[in-house]
């Protein structure tokens, strides 16, 4: 049997995507979500925050980032990667997920003027004949149903 490494997380993003690019000129998105667990405590239910570190890869990585601003949900599907150096004459290491696929879930975060030096606004996003002509795969800010769907 082999080995499973699959994670799946729905959360918001705790701060502004942050794009870079290798060496080699590869884009890599970086950011951070905020997944909430809710636990009884005493009586009352309460939130306990996860943090987890995320990094998404290539093209898409690049025409996705602007969209990926603070307070944003968004689904994210990868696998989970262990880095370990040294420092210090300390082994270190830290787990990140590498997304394999990202959804920007739900309206943009409400402060949609600038955030983080980048203007966002709801009708920047593509519709879905433009993500397909620009291969972004983007999808719309709010659902486009046309059917009536009885619930």
């Amino acid at each position: 049997m082999s080995d499973i490494n699959v994670v799946v997380l729905v959360g918001r993003l705790t701060r502004d995507s942050e794009l870079k690019y290798t060496p080699s000129g590869l884009p890599i998105c970086r950011f951070s979500i905020a997944v909430n667990r809710s636990k009884k405590q005493d009586d009352q239910w309460v939130d306990e925050p996860h943090y987890f570190d995320i990094e998404f890869y290539g093209k898409s990585a690049e025409g996705l980032s602007k969209y990926l601003l603070k307070g944003r949900q968004v689904a994210v599907q990868g696998e989970l990667r262990q880095d370990r150096w040294e420092k210090d004459g300390q082994q270190r290491s830290k787990v990140v997920i590498v997304a394999g696929t990202i959804r920007p879930l739900g309206a943009p975060p409400q402060n949609s003027g600038e955030m983080g030096g980048r203007r966002y606004a709801a009708d920047t996003i593509p519709s879905k004949t433009e993500s397909a002509n620009n291969q972004m795969p983007i999808p719309p800010a709010i659902d486009e149903f046309t059917d009536d769907i009885p619930f």
